[in-house]
C-alpha cells in the first residue's frame, strides 16, 4: 500500500481528521435513526421527516468517507474510471439528501425533493460523456453546471426561507427555535464549499472543508433536536365549519364562543377583546393562530384576513399585548414599591425566553428593556439569571 509508505506527519494528521469526521457522521446517523428520545431538547418532538432526511445525509456522507479512503489506498489515480464514478456518486447522493434535509426544515408546506433528482440528470449525462470522451471543454461545462446548480438552489432557498418566515409570523406568537435561517445559511455555505471541494487540489482547502464538516454535523444535530413539529397551513381556504372542533387551549379561558359562520371581519376586533384581551389568553405560551381563532369562534382564514387589513401579523398582535402587559405590571409593581425582576416579569407576560422578549420589546418600544426602565426613574432589580 503505497500511500502508507514514507507517510509524513501531515498525512497522518489529515487521515486522523478524516477518520474522526467519518466516525462522527456515522454515530450521528445511528443516533437519529435508532434513538427515539430527544437528548438535546427532551421536551420537543422534532419533525420525523427532518430526522430521516438528516440521518440519510449523514449515512451518505459516511459512505463517501469510506469509498474515498478505499480509493486512495488502492488506486489514487485521478484519471481512472473509478475516480470519475465516485465523483458522480458524491454529487448525486450528497446533493439529493442535502436538498431533502433543508426542505424538510421548512414546515409551511411540503416541498417535493424530486426536483433535486431531476436537476442532477444533466450532470450525470455530462459526466457520463466525459467518462467516455474526456475533454477539457466537457469538464468545464460540468464545473459551470454544478456552480450554477448551487447558486440556483441557494436562490430558491432564500425565497423559501422568506416564505417560511412570513408563515411563522402569521401563525405563531412564540418563534423561539422555530426559525431556521442560521442553520440554512451555514448549510448552504457548506454546500457551495463542497461544490468547489469536488474539484479542489489545495490541501489547505481540503483540511478546512473537513473541519467545517464537524461544525455542520453539530449544527444539524442541534437543529433537528430543537425544531418542533409544526402544523402546516392548509393549501386551500378553510371554511369555519371545517375547523369547528376546538382544541384544549389553557386555563386562561374556560369556554369557547359558538362558531360564527360568515363572520364579518369588523366583528373580529370585539371578539378578540372579549376572548383574548379580557381573558388574557395572549399570556399562554405557544398560542397559535389556529387556537386563537377557535377561542373567538371563527377560523384562522378570517382571523388572518383581519390582521392583514390591520397591516400587522399575528405575531406582532400577540407581542404587542404581551409588551403592554409587561409595562402595566411593571408600573403596578413600581408604584407599590415592590422589587422588579425583569426576567420573571417577562415570563409572566407570556415569554419563555428573555432574549425573545428583549427583541420584541425593542421592536415595540424602540429601546432595550434596561434603558426603558432607567428612563422611568424607578429602582429596579434586574434579574439576569
Amino acid at each position: 500500500m503505497e500511500i502508507f509508505e514514507h507517510t509524513s506527519l501531515q498525512t497522518i494528521l489529515f487521515f486522523t481528521l478524516y477518520g474522526i469526521s467519518g466516525a462522527v457522521l456515522l454515530v450521528a446517523a445511528f443516533y437519529l435513526l435508532l434513538r427515539r428520545a430527544n437528548a438535546i431538547a427532551p421536551g420537543i418532538m422534532p419533525p420525523l421527516r427532518l430526522r430521516r432526511w438528516t440521518a440519510s445525509f449523514f449515512v451518505v456522507s459516511t459512505l463517501a468517507h469510506v469509498w474515498w479512503l478505499l480509493f486512495y489506498i488502492y488506486s489514487s489515480d485521478l484519471q481512472s474510471v473509478s475516480y470519475l464514478v465516485l465523483v458522480m456518486l458524491d454529487c448525486v447522493t450528497l446533493f439529493t439528501t442535502f436538498v431533502g434535509m433543508l426542505l424538510s426544515m421548512l414546515q409551511d408546506r411540503r416541498r417535493p425533493v424530486w426536483h433535486g433528482l431531476v436537476a442532477m440528470i444533466p450532470f450525470v449525462a455530462l459526466w457520463g460523456a466525459y467518462m467516455v470522451y474526456p475533454s477539457k471543454l466537457i469538464e468545464q461545462i460540468v464545473n459551470i453546471y454544478l456552480l450554477l446548480l448551487g447558486m440556483v438552489f441557494t436562490g430558491y432557498m432564500v425565497f423559501a426561507i422568506r416564505q417560511y418566515g412570513r408563515w411563522l409570523n402569521d401563525n405563531y406568537a412564540d418563534l423561539e427555535n422555530k426559525k431556521v435561517w442560521l442553520c440554512q445559511t451555514v448549510a448552504l455555505g457548506c454546500m457551495l464549499l463542497f461544490v468547489i471541494y469536488v474539484f479542489a487540489t489545495d490541501m489547505a482547502f481540503i483540511w478546512l472543508i473537513h473541519i467545517f464538516e464537524l461544525v455542520l454535523v453539530g449544527l444539524l444535530l442541534w437543529r433537528v433536536e430543537t425544531l418542533p413539529q409544526l402544523e402546516s397551513t392548509p393549501t386551500e381556504e378553510t371554511s369555519p365549519a371545517s375547523e369547528a372542533e376546538p382544541s384544549n387551549l389553557s386555563p386562561f379561558t374556560s369556554h369557547l364562543s359558538p362558531l360564527i359562520s360568515n363572520i364579518d371581519l369588523a366583528q373580529i376586533e370585539q371578539l378578540l377583546k372579549e376572548h383574548c384581551v379580557n381573558t388574557r389568553l395572549y399570556l399562554q405560551h405557544d398560542l397559535t393562530l389556529q387556537q386563537l381563532a377557535q377561542a373567538i369562534g371563527t377560523n384562522r382564514y378570517y382571523l388572518s384576513q383581519y390582521f392583514s387589513r390591520q397591516s400587522i401579523t399575528y405575531n406582532i398582535y400577540i407581542n404587542n399585548l404581551r409588551i403592554n402587559h409587561f409595562i402595566s405590571r411593571y408600573q403596578e409593581l413600581a408604584t407599590a414599591g415592590q422589587p422588579i425582576v425583569a426576567q420573571q416579569l417577562a415570563s409572566e407576560s407570556g415569554y419563555r425566553s428573555y432574549s425573545t422578549f428583549s427583541l420584541a420589546f425593542k421592536q415595540r418600544i424602540g429601546q432595550n428593556v434596561t434603558a426603558w426602565m432607567r428612563s422611568n426613574d424607578f429602582s429596579v432589580e434586574m434579574g439576569e439569571n
